[in-house]
Parts: C-alpha cells; sequence; structure tokens
C-alpha cells in the first residue's frame, strides 16, 4: 500500500499539519512539496513560517519547494496521489489539473458542490465514493478530485449522522471557532483579544449547503440532497485550536436522552471496521461531565481525529440540543483528507 504523495499548499497552515501528521505513516510517503510562486525554488524551512506544535522535520526542511503546476510536480519524482491544501480562490483549475493523472484530495471549497464530486467523510457517506467512477467517465480523467468539508461541517455531520435514525427534521447551530481556522497569520490580535467576532466569511452558506450533499443519498447517478433544513450562525474566538458548535436538533422521533447518548456512543463507520490507521477507535466521544467539551482539553481526543459531544439535553422548543467539539485542522483539516486518501486505497481506487 506504500503510496508517495505530492502537498500542494504545502507552506499553509493545513499544509504544515499534512507535513506532521505523515510523519512516520505506514502507507504514506511526502515525495513533493509545492506551493506559491514566491516560495517556489526555495528550501522548504526558508519557504515557511513553520507554526506546528512539534518540530519541522529535519528531511522535510531542507526539500526543495516547487510550484504548484502540473509539469514542475511530474519532472520532481514519481506521485502516486496529491493532496491540495490550496487557497479556494486558485485551487480549481490547478486541482483540475492534477486530477487529470493522479488522485487529488482536496481541502478546497473550489469543487466541493460539483455534481459528480464526492463530499466525503469516510464514516458519513462511504458509498459517495461511486461518484468517482461518473467523474472519471464524464471528464476523461486519468484521476479525480474528492473533496473534504469545511472543518465546521466535518463534526457537525458526523454528529447528525446517528440522529437521523431518529428522524432528523431541523438543525440550529452556532459555532465558537478556533483561530487556527483563519490560517497564519490569521485574525490580527487586536481585532480578537477581549472579543468575539460574529462574521466568517462564508463560512454559514457552506456548513448549510455541505451538510445537506454529505448526508444525502446516492442514487447511482447523483447525490440527492438531505430532506432537512439548517440554519448555521458562525464566530470567531479567541482559541488556538478546537471548533466547540452547539447544535438544537429537531427530530419526527421523541427518544430518551440515553438512547440519544447511546446512539452516539455506538457510531462508527467502514475507517473503524477497515481500522485504517488515521481511524480513531471511537469517531463520537460523549463526556458526561456538566461542563465539557471544552477546546483545552477535548480537542485531541483521538489524536485528534475524535468528535467530542457533551451537554446532552431535552430542549422546550427544538428535540434535543447538545455541544460538539472537533480538531479544526486535524480533524477538521488535514487528517480527514488522510483518512478519506486511506479509505480510497484500501477501496483500490488510489
Amino acid at each position: 500500500m506504500n503510496r508517495k504523495v505530492a502537498i500542494l499548499g504545502a507552506t499553509g497552515t493545513v499544509g504544515q499539519r499534512f507535513i506532521q501528521l505523515l510523519q512516520g505513516h505506514p502507507w504514506f510517503k511526502i515525495e513533493v512539496l509545492a506551493a506559491s510562486q514566491k516560495s517556489a525554488g526555495k528550501k522548504y524551512e526558508d519557504a515557511c513560517a513553520w507554526t506546528m506544535e512539534s518540530d519541522l522535520p529535519r528531511g522535510i526542511a531542507k526539500m526543495d519547494v516547487l510550484s504548484t503546476d502540473l509539469e514542475s510536480v511530474e519532472s520532481a519524482g514519481n506521485v502516486d496521489l496529491v493532496f491540495s491544501s490550496l487557497p479556494g480562490d486558485i485551487a480549481g483549475p490547478i486541482e483540475a489539473e492534477f486530477a487529470t493523472k493522479y488522485p487529488v484530495f482536496s481541502k478546497a471549497s473550489a469543487h466541493r458542490q460539483d455534481e459528480d464530486v464526492p463530499l466525503l467523510i469516510p464514516e458519513v457517506n462511504p458509498e459517495h465514493v461511486a461518484l468517482i467512477t461518473i467523474q472519471k467517465k464524464t471528464r476523461g480523467w486519468k484521476g479525480f478530485i474528492t473533496t473534504d468539508p469545511n472543518c465546521c461541517t466535518i463534526q457537525l455531520a458526523i454528529t447528525l449522522k446517528p440522529l437521523m435514525n431518529f428522524g432528523l427534521q431541523q438543525v440550529i447551530i452556532s459555532t465558537m471557532q478556533a483561530l487556527s481556522g483563519a490560517g497564519y497569520p490569521g485574525v490580527p490580535s487586536l481585532d480578537i483579544i477581549d472579543n468575539v467576532v460574529p462574521f466568517i466569511p462564508k463560512e454559514e452558506e457552506k456548513m448549510q449547503s455541505e451538510s445537506l450533499k454529505i448526508l444525502g443519498v446516492f442514487d447511482g447517478t447523483r447525490v440527492r440532497n438531505a430532506n432537512f433544513l439548517l440554519s448555521a450562525s458562525c464566530n470567531r474566538v479567541n482559541v488556538k485550536d478546537g471548533h466547540l458548535e452547539s447544535v438544537f436538533a429537531k427530530l419526527e422521533k421523541d427518544p430518551k436522552l440515553e438512547e440519544v447518548e447511546a446512539a452516539f456512543e455506538r457510531f462508527e463507520g467502514e475507517p473503524q471496521r477497515l481500522r485504517l490507521p488515521s481511524a480513531p477507535e471511537r469517531p463520537i466521544v460523549v463526556r458526561k461531565e456538566p461542563n465539557r467539551p471544552q477546546p483545552r482539553y477535548d480537542r485531541c481526543e483521538g489524536k485528534g481525529m475524535s468528535v467530542v459531544v457533551g451537554r446532552i439535553r431535552k430542549d422546550p422548543i427544538m428535540s434535543v440540543k447538545y455541544l460538539c467539539l472537533g480538531h479544526n485542522t486535524i480533524r477538521g483539516g488535514a487528517g480527514a483528507g488522510i483518512l478519506s486518501a486511506e479509505f480510497m486505497v484500501t477501496k483500490g481506487l488510489a
């Protein structure tokens, strides 16, 4: 299962997280690092302001950074698949160029709503990978594009999936999103110290549209969106890592709180059954303390790949309410892309 990988957008926050998480990975080896023209031609240590908690790996530091064009990457080595953490406003044509020859696992928003592109969370909608066959045939590509959802959408969709057993009708969500979600250097200190910023551009729209596609049904030709209403309000708070979400769900059935809790705790998907290297043992971890989850204490649960749920309560207007927490640059970022790639490898698609 050994695969050589290229990382596009390697100097950014998510690109750095890809590098960190791929150190010692049993299947994937970093072969190529690519970034913008201002970084291309430099050694990685000179091009990158490393912001991860661990030290910059010595072997990575001395690698050359290439430009993000197909010819440059192809000339640098034998690459089997591509991880893209490019900015959404430039990712579209670049990823499409690479997909003519390689499997592309994208964290960018450019192709998420393309009808023939999976918006994948392997525990939630593994059947959507069937879109890849359609995509390759329609576009005449040797490779393909698959996308990971917005960071907040990933943790939300993971918790909504088990609630669908009770008949999901409406969801209202308010987010408290960490600073690292804005990239580096992110939000200016004088804007966020002693403050909450109640607006994140395009975030609410992404959550509302992406969740319905992820939880929708593949009918053999395309994904039909899930049939429930979702309203989101997104806020930036003074926390480094870990998005916290307050979720209110209206259900057709009237389950006991113990049933809702059990549905969260029992939830698992194909990554767990396949024992994929990056899959957490428990996709959802339930905390029963009245004051959890909290970003500082719970964001690294399952090595950052688990979603932590707590404060599960009945609601007088909706049916149930709860808080969920996810590490936005691991489960919501690079870790999601790596898990999707592992899943595709086991399916013989990458």
